[in-house]
């Protein structure tokens, strides 16, 4: 289910209402018991309104892990181990390699190839991506290795593990929950809880503005630059970059706020996965506050296995290299993800070296610090943005060699003018004036006016046309 779909609309609030009339219905621990399989079947009828065909891969990836984790605790011996966790991790990787990387690699294996004088012709399967796969594949995951280095114990319940994988507000977008956080709450009884659910409803719409106001409207100039870079000025290409650069973050950040207030709408806390990446004042802190729960990830079951910063600095820089290679192959099956994720990697390898990973000791320098990151993270998205690496090398040349006036729509300059600076106000009061905002907040005139405004935006400016998130492809 689309948060900024009329579909949500009119279909959550009656999930809400059924969710919690359970509690209504059935006394005591049976309550809990019919909330959670009710949530379970709405769950997995959300995703196969979808594709039918395609929740049985989701049930497979569920199902696989599952036994695979009951195998692992079985074995006392570490050694046998290891045979059973790489099968349950090639068994549960191997649908996402199907279908998100077969063509890639072997569109690969065929250029190198050619390349050696052999003429190939790779088969190419046209199918669509399953939605959410690279998500609920690394969540299943993350509980795979969890119970092989006994940080947790194997799942007995079926019914509980399948829903910690499908659970429907984080399925298509993550974030990525960790067992030990979301298994807990669904085996737990919840109550309703007042405050926690108006602070659902103010992530939701917060969230819902900056997907179809802030993201949406600035995805209509993005795309018509990128369109034809070249037809416009260097300018253009530059504002362009900028504007991609908000709309990513207005998009995935507002999906993830939509997720957090959905999930405790109905008593579930699961990771807020922004934290204002844009204030950052080196690549290493963007990415403690950019998709944080894929970062905790990667940092969990790739950078620390392969050695982290434990060994000598040679080592930890080729860390660092391959954990952001994994980032980038996460993201999608095209080179341009793969030098986006080479670039953040490089970069942080370099703050490393110099000690710009650590936090800026003076606050005069803070602000240049915040510049210079955002100049690097936003020249790497327009790799990430475009289809190849050579249209990106063109673009960032035409904009060095073309700097005549931008081309500006006149709802691109609204978006320009009030909605970016209403982004850009909330999170620099957030990060620095945390106190002024507090106080501000226990004004109920000021808390209702923020909401009308936000309301009236989505409604008057908002592209209610259900459109996708960009995470979702990935």
């Amino acid at each position: 289910m689309i948060f900024n779909s009329f579909q949500f609309v009119w279909l959550f609030p009656l999930i809400f209402v059924l969710y919690w009339g359970c509690s209504r219905l059935w006394p005591g621990r049976r309550a809990g018991d019919v909330a959670k399989y009710f949530l379970l079947a709405v769950s997995y009828g959300l995703y196969a309104q979808w594709s039918v065909p395609y929740t049985l891969i989701l049930f497979g990836v569920t199902l696989v892990t599952f036994f695979f984790a009951l195998l692992i605790e079985r074995r006392k011996a570490f050694g046998r181990k290891k045979y059973i966790i790489w099968a349950g991790v090639s068994l549960t990787l191997f649908p996402l390699l199907v279908f998100k990387y077969f063509n890639f690699i072997t569109g690969a294996g065929a250029s190198v190839l050619q390349w050696i004088g052999i003429d190939a012709a790779p088969p190419a399967l046209e199918w669509v991506v399953p939605l959410g796969l690279s998500f609920y594949t690394f969540q299943a995951l993350g509980y795979l290795w969890d119970v092989y280095y006994a940080k947790i114990k194997a799942e007995r319940n079926f019914g509980d593990y399948m829903l910690f994988v499908a659970f429907f507000p984080q399925i298509l977008c993550g974030p990525i929950s960790r067992p030990d956080e979301l298994l807990p709450q669904i085996k737990s009884p919840r109550e309703f809880d007042y405050t926690r659910a108006v602070s659902g409803l103010k992530y939701l719409l917060w969230g819902m503005f900056l997907k179809v106001v802030l993201a949406d409207r600035l995805g209509i100039y993005v795309d018509t630059i990128y369109a034809e870079p070249l037809k416009y000025s260097g300018s253009s290409s530059l504002l362009a970059s900028i504007c991609y650069s908000l709309q990513i973050y207005g998009d995935f950040a507002g999906y993830s706020f939509m997720a957090l207030g959905v999930a405790r709408l109905l008593g579930f806390d699961i990771i807020k996965n922004f934290n204002r990446p844009y204030l950052a004042t080196s690549v290493s802190a963007f990415w403690k506050r950019w998709n944080i729960s894929l970062t905790r990830w990667l940092t969990t079951y790739i950078y620390i296995p392969l050695g982290g910063s434990r060994c000598g600095k040679l080592r930890t820089y080729r860390n660092i290299m391959l954990t952001f290679l994994v980032s980038g192959i996460w993201h999608g099956a095209n080179w341009t993800f793969i030098f986006w994720g080479v670039i953040h990697g490089a970069a942080q390898c370099v703050e490393k070296f110099l000690g710009w990973n650590m936090a800026p000791r003076g606050k005069w320098s803070v602000l240049p610090r915040i510049l210079f990151t955002f100049v690097i993270v936003n020249f790497a998205w327009i790799f990430f943005r475009l289809p190849t690496i050579g249209e990106g090398w063109e673009v960032i040349r035409h904009i060095f060699s073309s700097p005549a006036a931008p081309y500006i729509h006149p709802t691109t300059f609204f978006h320009l003018a009030v909605a970016v600076p209403i982004v850009v106000a909330a999170d620099v009061m957030r990060e620095f004036t945390p106190g002024i905002l507090a106080g501000l907040n226990r004004y109920t005139v000021v808390r209702w006016s923020a909401y009308v405004i936000l309301l009236t935006l989505i409604l008057t400016f908002g592209v209610l046309d259900s459109g996708q998130f960009i995470y979702v492809s990935f």
